[in-house]
Formats: C-alpha cells, sequence, structure tokens
C-alpha cells in the first residue's frame, strides 16, 4: 500500500475535459477496495487489473483478450533471471482437464498461431513435468461424468502418454475418491464405502498397483506418485489419524513395489494445504513421522492470494527439510492474468480485492509472480513448482446457458450435475462450468499467453522492451465536510519492476464537483496521467473518528493504552484498561475505575496535533455507579489550549450508558485535546469506551 501526495480540487486545471477526452479511449481495471482509515484524509493505491502493456501481454488495456489474429506476434514478457536455478527443477504444470476440453470442441495452439498438440506447447515453453489427477470411478449408474475432466485412469493414460511422448516426466495425483478431494471433502470411492478400515487399505493398496502397472505398461514415464491430495483433514472417508496413516502406508508400499518391479525410480510425494495456518503442517509432518510412513516429497498447496507469503512459504519447507529430511514441492499454485469471466460461471479467483499486493491482473503479473514463487521456492530448496491447470480455458463464449449442455456432456465443467448424489453439499448445489480460465496460461480461445513462457526464461531471464504492465487504481477517504484532496501522482508499475515510478495524474473536474461532502457516500473519479494512461479513483466520503486507539483495543497492560494519557490525585492508581465486554460498548476493553476504600479523583485525555480549521463533535460511551450520589463527571475539551468546553453526565447504573457531546471550532490549525474527569466516592465503580472526534464542517 503506497499513500501519495494530495492536492486540492481548486487546483486541477480547467483544461482536464479536454485531457479526459482522450483518457475514455484507454481501458481501465477495477482495484483492491481497501480505504485507509484513521486522518482526515488518506490516499492509497491498490493492485489492479489495468494492463497498458498490450503487445507484451497479449491482452488489451482492459483486461480482455484482444482476439486471435495478433495471438501469432505475441512479444515477450520480462523475467528475471534465477541464476542459481538447478536443471532438474521441476518447471510443472498440472494439465488433467486437457482431454475433456478437446472433447468439448476446445484447439489449443502453438506460439506461432497453428493448432498443436498442447503437451507439444507446453514443452517448448519449458515445463519438464505434468501432474495428473486420477479418481477412482467418476461416473454414476447411468454412466455420466461427474465432471471436472472426469478423470479417470484411463484419462490419465492417454495424457500421460502425450507427455511422455515431449520428453515430460508425469506426477500421478491418486485422490482415492471418486471426485474432488480437499480439505473440504475426503468421500471414499463408492465400491469403497463399506469397508472397514482393513479392506480400504487393501482396495487402496490393489488401486495403487494395478493403476501404475497399466500406466507403465503403456509407456508413461512415472516419476511422482502423490498418495493422496490435500488430506490435512482425512482421505477415503476416514478422518482419524491412526486410520489416515494406514491408508497412505498402503499407498506407499504399492509405489515401493511397483517401483522395484519395473526398475523405475518413482518418488512418493504427500500433499497438504492451509501452509499459513499456525503449527497445522507441523502437525501432519510430526504425525507421518510419528507412524513412519515413507515417502520422499512433502507437496504443499500454495496460492498467494490465499495461502500467505512467499517468506511464510520458505518457513514451512525449512521446517519439512530441518526437522524430518524430506523434500518439498510446491504442489499447486496458480495467479491470474485477467479479472474478465470466460465462460458464464463465474471465478474462484473473480476479485480484485484478492490481488496481491505488487501484482496486478495482467499476463506480465501473471508471469512475474510464477517467477517470484520459483525464486523464493529455490532459495528455500524446494525442488520445484506445478501451476494448478494452465490449460482449463473456456468451452465457449460467455455464456451460461450455451455452455451447460457441453460441460455436462463431456465434463468439462468444475462438476456436473451427475456429481450430485455423490457430492451433495458442494457439486451438488454449485455444479457448472470452468471457475480457472482467468488463471489459465492460455486465452480463452486456445492461445498461449506470453506468460506461459516464464518457465523456459526462470535460469536465464528474459529482457523485453520497457513497458507499463499497470497502473494500480487508487483508493481516496475523507472526511465529511472536508474538500476531497486526491493525490497529484499514481505509481506505475512496469514489466521491468526496477523501472516503477510516479505518474502526474489530472482527475476529471466534473466528477471531482459531483461528490457531495456532506452526507456519507462514494464516487469513482476517473483521470489520465501524463503519458496519456487512464486511471481511477475510488473515494469514500465518510466520517472519519480522528482518536487515536479510540475503544481501547490496544492496549500495553492494565494501567497504559497507545495514545492516552491517566493522571490521578493521590497515590493509589484506581483505574484500568479491563478487558471484559460486558463493560464496553464495543470489542472487548474499556476504561474501568473502582476504589474499595478510597474516594477517587481521575481523568484520562488525548490530544490530536494537526487539524484543519473547522467544526467538531467529540462524544465518549459512560457508565457506571457513584457511592454517594453527587459525582463529578464530564467530557471536556479545549481547542489549542483555549478555553476548556465540559458536558456532564450522571452515573446512574452498570450498562445504563450516557453519551455526552461537545462540538468544538477549531479558528485555526492546530490541536484539540479532550478526555473524561471524574471525581467520586469509595465503592463506585465504571467505565468509559468509544470516543469519537469527527470533523462535520471545514
Amino acid at each position: 500500500m503506497q499513500t501519495t501526495k494530495q492536492i486540492r480540487r481548486k487546483m486541477i486545471p480547467a483544461v482536464i475535459s479536454m485531457v479526459l477526452a482522450v483518457s475514455l479511449l484507454i481501458g481501465c481495471g477495477a482495484g483492491q477496495e481497501q480505504a485507509g482509515v484513521g486522518s482526515v484524509t488518506e490516499s492509497t493505491a491498490e493492485s489492479s487489473s489495468i494492463d497498458t502493456a498490450s503487445e507484451a501481454s497479449g491482452t488489451d488495456s482492459s483486461g480482455e483478450n484482444s482476439g486471435n489474429e495478433d495471438n501469432s506476434a505475441i512479444s515477450d514478457i520480462y523475467v528475471e533471471a534465477i541464476p542459481d536455478l538447478s536443471d532438474n527443477f521441476i518447471r510443472g504444470m498440472d494439465a488433467s482437464s486437457v482431454l475433456a476440453e478437446e472433447n468439448s470442441g476446445v484447439v489449443y495452439y502453438n506460439f506461432e498461431g497453428e493448432e498443436q498438440d498442447v503437451f507439444q506447447t507446453l514443452a517448448q515453453a519449458g515445463i519438464n513435468y505434468i501432474r495428473l489427477r486420477v479418481w477412482n470411478d467418476p461416473y454414476d449408474e447411468e454412466g455420466n461424468g461427474y465432471g471436472g475432466g472426469n478423470n479417470d485412469l484411463a484419462t490419465a493414460i492417454e495424457l500421460g502418454k502425450r507427455a511422455t511422448t515431449y520428453g515430460m516426466k508425469v506426477c500421478i495425483d491418486f485422490h482415492y475418491s471418486d471426485f474432488w478431494a480437499d480439505p473440504k471433502r475426503q468421500h471414499a470411492p463408492k465400491a469403497w464405502a463399506d469397508m472397514d478400515i482393513d479392506e480400504k487399505s487393501q482396495a487402496l493398496y490393489d488401486f495403487t498397483m494395478d493403476s501404475l502397472t497399466q500406466l507403465l505398461d503403456a509407456g508413461v514415464d512415472v516419476g511422482m506418485v502423490q498418495i493422496g491430495n490435500e488430506i490435512n483433514n482425512g482421505m477415503s472417508g476416514e478422518t482419524e489419524g491412526y486410520a489416515v496413516m494406514q491408508l497412505l502406508d498402503a499407498g506407499s508400499r504399492a509405489v515401493r513395489e511397483i517401483s522395484k518391479t519395473y526398475g523405475q525410480d518413482i518418488q512418493i510425494a504427500v500433499h497438504y494445504t492451509n501452509i499459513d495456518s499456525d503449527g497445522e503442517i507441523a502437525t501432519h509432518a510430526a504425525e507421518l513421522a510419528e507412524y513412519g510412513i515413507d515417502y520422499d516429497v512433502f507437496g504443499l498447496s500454495y496460492y498467494p492470494f490465499w495461502d500467505g507469503t512467499n517468506e511464510n512459504m520458505q518457513a514451512v519447507a525449512a521446517l519439512i527439510q530441518e526437522n524430518y529430511g524430506k523434500q518439498v514441492m510446491i504442489a499447486e499454485t496458480s495467479y491470474c492474468y485477467t479479472l474478465e469471466d470466460g465462460d458464464g460461471t463465474g471465478n474462484s479467483f473473480a476479485s480484485a480485492d484478492e490481488l496481491v499486493e505488487g501484482y496486478g491482473a495482467t499476463v506480465q503479473s501473471q508471469a512475474t509472480m510464477i517467477r517470484d514463487i520459483c525464486a523464493a521456492a529455490n532459495e528455500a530448496g524446494v525442488i520445484g513448482v506445478f501451476y494448478w491447470e494452465g490449460v482449463w480455458i473456456p468451452v465457449g463464449e460467455a455464456d451460461y446457458d450455451a455452455n451447460f449442455p457441453v460441460w455436462e456432456e463431456y465434463g468439462s465443467g468444475w462438476a456436473s450435475s451427475y456429481a450430485a448424489d455423490y457430492d451433495p453439499e458442494d457439486a451438488g448445489k454449485y455444479y457448472g462450468g470452468c471457475s480457472w480460465d482467468n488463471q489459465a496460461m492460455f486465452d480463452f480461445d486456445g492461445y498461449p499467453l506470453a506468460s506461459l513462457k516464464v518457465f523456459g526464461y526462470l535460469k536465464d531471464g528474459n529482457e523485453a522492451e520497457p513497458a507499463v504492465d499497470y497502473i494500480p487504481d487508487v483508493y481516496y477517504t475523507g472526511n465529511v465536510g472536508s474538500e476531497p484532496a486526491l493525490p497529484e501522482t499514481v505509481p506505475v508499475i512496469y514489466n521491468n519492476r526496477s523501472l516503477n515510478q510516479e505518474a502526474a495524474v489530472i482527475w476529471n473536474a466534473e466528477q471531482l464537483n459531483s461528490i457531495d461532502t456532506s452526507i456519507n457516500g462514494t464516487y469513482e473519479i476517473s483521470g489520465v496521467t501524463e503519458d496519456g494512461d487512464s486511471v481511477i479513483c475510488h473515494v469514500e466520503i465518510k466520517s472519519i473518528n480522528l482518536v487515536t486507539n479510540p475503544s481501547f483495543e490496544e492496549y500495553t497492560d492494565a494501567h497504559a493504552a497507545p495514545g492516552w494519557t491517566v493522571t490521578y490525585v493521590g497515590d493509589e492508581n484506581p483505574t484500568d484498561f479491563q478487558v471484559h465486554a460486558d463493560d464496553a460498548t464495543t470489542g472487548e476493553v474499556s476504561f474501568h475505575f473502582y476504589s474499595a476504600e478510597k474516594d477517587m479523583e481521575f481523568q484520562i485525555e488525548q490530544t490530536i496535533d494537526g487539524l484543519e480549521p473547522g467544526t467538531y463533535q467529540l462524544t465518549v460511551n459512560a457508565q457506571g455507579y457513584d457511592a454517594s450520589g453527587d459525582a463529578e463527571a464530564y467530557l471536556f475539551a479545549n481547542s489549542n489550549g483555549g478555553e476548556e468546553q465540559t458536558a456532564s453526565y450522571t452515573l446512574t447504573g452498570w450498562a445504563e450508558w450516557k453519551t455526552p457531546t461537545i462540538e468544538i471550532t477549531l479558528e485555526e490549525s492546530g490541536s484539540i485535546s479532550f478526555g473524561v474527569h471524574i471525581k467520586c466516592a469509595a465503592q463506585s465503580w465504571g467505565s468509559v469506551d468509544d470516543f469519537a472526534l469527527i470533523q462535520l464542517s471545514d
């Protein structure tokens, strides 16, 4: 988040209307909506989907696909080299959906715009490993597929052979389920539903042996096998730790025996997610060690928009390597290149709110994200990265009704209606098309994006002509009654991030003049940079509470809280910052007082500096009991050290909240000091909470 300089509306030149006429021709995207709070005015810049590097990305400036006629001449992306990257580093792609896509009429092209086997294109782009999921029986009693690629063993064999043809190794991802297996669901295959754990373990062993035998006999170059998929909360219908471990042991034994029989080195991987949850991965790793599970690779799902930072990923990888001596891989990752929906279903990554700071919804940002994840993984000793479903694209235009029959017939949507009986809580309610098309590395029409080349560029990098990647949307929060002061510059993010700079911007005067500063409201103001690029400022007008730590939720100890000064008469402090929600109006903390034997006199206060001239309103919530009946309790305030204003209130009982109010006029820029003063008898008690100082007008 970047705070920018501010200018007042009256400073914007009258010529803005002429400049903005040009800006109407330039696309602009949605941004991450996160306005700042805590000062009279605040401006921030967040990642957005605008892409002005059209030639480098293969998309137009709005983030939409620019059309097939230009895809044969897609320019390169900029990639910073990872010079110490091993040649054996896994540059992987999950391509499980390919067959269902092709059966649905999807055609994939190469970088020259010619129709070509997608696996050949992946290999040419630098992919060296293909990951394929396998479900036991993804069909209903009538033979209708559950969707999601209908990934049975036969599908894996066909796709695996094609991958092998182009020199890529294959990772087989056994879900040991008839459909999706992840932390939300780990259903047992239908054929295993009534089995006890011993019978199920034997069935899993047999299924693994038979499947790998068929794959290897077909000539698939299997280099790795996942025994389970994201098994944080169970596996094949089992949730107890000992049962899951028994299943993993059965799968591991099968892989080792097949590996020995065929004389082929096949690594065994386990796979978990939720790597940002404190201690969860450590717990799973310890359990695997406790039960002596034989495996080689600990796989992590790491989606940067869901699963924390690269640094956290590195810390988790270090934990596994250092404590358990296992290799680590990123089993799944991805990032969007647009926020557009390609097939009418909607996307899993649909909102600008999910964009990671520093990365837009552009082709270049997609490539930069994957490069940065690979660099961080390599630095942490991770053996490689698999991109999840970079080939899963729409089967038609963004028309749900037109696409639905295709998804149902060929299984190219994430789920079909036929999966409802097997997975009633999820697929039974939300079946439909692909929710991943905006994170694919092919455009909506099957042409490879320039970002796909990142895998081949990782080691040596790639230079490209300097170009703007995106301009983040700007977010501004202004106080009711104050004139908006939008930033005079905005950050411009380049394909080569070292070239990033600030650009002057002119905002639309007519739109600015339409803002009603007397009431709360939100507005979008368009602007144009000095280079003619469009930008959007999301303006929110609201009453901003200027008080620091207004409800005391941040406190150092029982007698100290940031922003506040407490003074008292006598040698004992009768006050504390108490954690008790019943004595607070919001949150859990309030400023509390009580003395069993001595009378009390104290006050709590704060000073806010740097305020502009204007009218301000001060309020506080207070409640309590006065044992003597003649307590002195009042809210006070003064501006620039002048005459004190007060508003008294009476302590009448528990939870009988009073809200004294003072209106303060600040004649010139300066400060307002305020607080509560209380003088009462022993055995009195009470609390104060939620100070608010807001500007009413300037």
